[in-house]
């Protein structure tokens, strides 16, 4: 048995020779390296076949390339390694503290190793995890990710809020035309609703016995010089007429003709547009009966609802541009009046009210409107542009920039933002740089730094030297 195995060997060495032979011959491999292959893999199952080329190509048996050559077999064991590939040179001058997965994994390990794909693990220097808090980036990687700076400088920060509203009428700009005391309508003016009148201008004529009989006593009071102290009684008498809110020219041409009326023309009290009428001739009218209502539109309201969250950068004077929905491209200019001092329930909205001047009557009540609200401080602040905050919700941070590739997070405490950029009331100085792009890339890796430097703390410094196996492997 000894004899036919020795035999069988011998044979099996002399065909591989002769095949390694002819496949040195053709210029790929020496042929003393497949001879060694083959007499190593003599005793050894193949787990699979591979292509000899290098390409990704496989088979679980025996196999030709297209061009002829035999699949190289692949073992468990590798007794015979493969060409060795080129590794990372490590620094020789540096002391290697861990090594960190390759893949950024939380996984680290006081020996050179590889992970389940076949990658090496990376070496991590001492000095490269100082407790400085700087984030440090090669300039290969922060060209590869579009790192971009920028100084913090003062600048004036422009916050338009934006709101809806509605077109009021000047509460103050009201009047209305009511009897105080029972009267009769003789004749009404030609005025309907929605007419514009001036000051002045006849309404209605009106019949009343108590301003009748105040106005004939008043007569006499004026035209009699025998009673004494008739200069009192007769202001005593005016004043009855005045508080009937008889007007004041049909008093006037009283005193001038010294004659009573027997009706009374009512005028118009001020310039605006006829909101109601409601006289009728030949109509009684009560006392506290509204007869007409007459508002003048020269100056309106704009009254709009803002947000709460922007309640703070509100206040009284600040300029408005108000557009209507109506009327395309026109602007209306006015200011903030008042600031109502309730917040509503429902609609978690505060209403300001904006007066604005309305010549032409353009703007009418109930009108939609669209209110931008200019909050801009003329004094200049400190500010970043947005991109460059990191907001978590409870903290906001910044990465600045100290050159060479080191990068240091900062707290910092903000304001109001507006046009792109954010007021910074705390954790920065005038001139430093910060970084605007790719800030979340170092982000990550400041926070994978931090987690490799908590695992490498955690793990052993020695290897157990009863099982061979690193302490500091992690899985």
């Amino acid at each position: 048995m000894k004899t036919l195995r020795l035999l069988t060997v011998l044979a099996l060495g002399g065909g591989l020779a002769l095949g390694a032979y002819w496949y040195a011959g053709d210029g790929h491999r020496p042929a003393h390296a497949d001879i060694a292959t083959a007499a190593a893999a003599a005793d050894r199952t193949p787990l699979y076949y591979r292509d000899a080329s290098g390409a990704p190509l496989w088979s679980a048996g025996p196999k030709k390339d297209d061009r002829g050559r035999d699949y190289l077999p692949v073992y468990d064991d590798p007794a015979v390694p493969e060409p060795a590939k080129p590794k990372q040179q490590a620094d020789s001058s540096r002391k290697i503290l861990y090594y960190r997965n390759p893949m950024g994994l939380p996984d680290t390990s006081a020996v050179p190793k590889k992970d389940p794909m076949g990658m090496d693990y990376v070496p991590v220097y001492d000095g490269d995890d100082t407790d400085d808090g700087l984030v440090k980036l090669s300039p290969g990687k922060i060209q590869r990710t579009g790192v971009r700076s920028e100084p913090v400088e003062r600048r004036a920060i422009r916050v338009a809020v934006k709101a809806p509203g509605t077109i009021q009428l000047d509460e103050r700009r009201m009047s209305v035309i009511a009897m105080r005391a029972e009267s009769f309508v003789q004749k009404v003016a030609d005025v309907t609703t929605g007419t514009r009148v001036k000051a002045g201008q006849p309404l209605m004529e009106i019949y009343s016995s108590a301003v009748a009989s105040a106005a004939a006593e008043y007569l006499a009071t004026i035209t009699s010089r025998t009673v004494g102290g008739v200069e009192m009684y007769g202001r005593g008498s005016r004043q009855r007429l005045i508080n009937l809110d008889v007007p004041e020219a049909v008093i006037a041409e009283m005193e001038r003709t010294r004659i009573a009326p027997v009706t009374v023309h009512w005028s118009a009290p001020r310039d605006g547009i006829v909101l109601e009428r409601n006289a009728i001739e030949g109509m009684r009218a009560n006392p506290g009966d509204v007869l007409f209502r007459i508002a003048d539109t020269s100056l309106v309201w704009a009254l709009v609802d803002v947000a709460e969250r922007d309640l703070g950068n509100i206040a009284v004077g600040q300029q408005v541009a108000v557009r209507a929905r109506s009327f395309p491209g026109k602007i209306f200019e006015g200011k903030i009046a008042v600031v109502y001092p309730q917040v509503n329930r429902d609609t978690r909205t505060v209403r300001i009210r904006i007066e604005l001047a309305n010549p032409d009557a353009m703007l009418l009540p109930d009108m939609y409107v669209d209110a931008t609200i200019d909050t801009a401080d003329s004094a200049p602040v400190l500010a970043v542009p947005d991109s460059s905050v990191l907001d978590t919700g409870s903290r906001q941070a910044v990465l600045v920039d100290k050159g060479d590739g080191r990068f240091e997070p900062r707290d910092v405490k903000l304001g109001r933002r507006g046009g792109g950029y954010i007021e910074v009331r705390g954790g920065l100085a005038d001139g430093e740089a910060v970084v605007t792009s790719a800030n979340f890339l170092i982000d990550a890796e400041s926070n994978l730094k931090a987690a490799l430097k908590g695992f490498a703390d955690a793990a052993p410094q020695a290897p157990d030297a009863g099982t061979g196996q690193a302490m500091g492997d992690h899985k």
